[in-house]
């Protein structure tokens, strides 16, 4: 079973998520939108060429407690295929995991840490219907 599948987003605490959004937009192209931006592009491997997918930026008001318990002024979300095995093979290699499972219209998502102290989102988005 893969694991990971690749980067679902970069999420990081900004003094002024507002501020940070527009300077990017102006400076270096990025297309905002409420939450940050989106990066879209086409998983490989799919019979018609790669289903949809995206890649999030997000920055996140610098007292945010979405981090939490991590200390860090980031963190990763990264894209798995399994997200219900994923978490029942880490508990089993003893990783810390964070809550339980959280499912949205638009995937489920998990949260772990890593020994260095840093949060990590999993995240197993929906599959696009064709």
């Amino acid at each position: 079973m893969k694991r990971v599948t690749g980067i679902g987003g970069v999420f990081f605490k900004a003094q002024d998520p507002q501020r940070i959004k527009e300077w990017y937009h102006k400076h270096l192209g990025f297309d905002v939108h409420d939450h940050g931006a989106s990066f879209l592009w086409k998983e490989v491997g799919s019979p018609d060429g790669g289903d949809p997918a995206s890649t999030e930026w997000s920055p996140f008001k610098i007292d945010t407690s979405y981090f939490h318990p991590s200390e860090k002024p980031f963190m990763f979300n990264y894209r798995v295929e399994n997200l219900f095995e994923l978490i029942r093979m880490l508990k089993e290699e003893g990783v810390t995991i964070i809550g339980g499972i959280e499912e949205y219209s638009y995937g489920k998502f998990a949260w772990i840490m890593d020994p260095e102290g840093n949060k990590i989102e999993l995240w197993e988005p929906v599959k696009s219907e064709s």
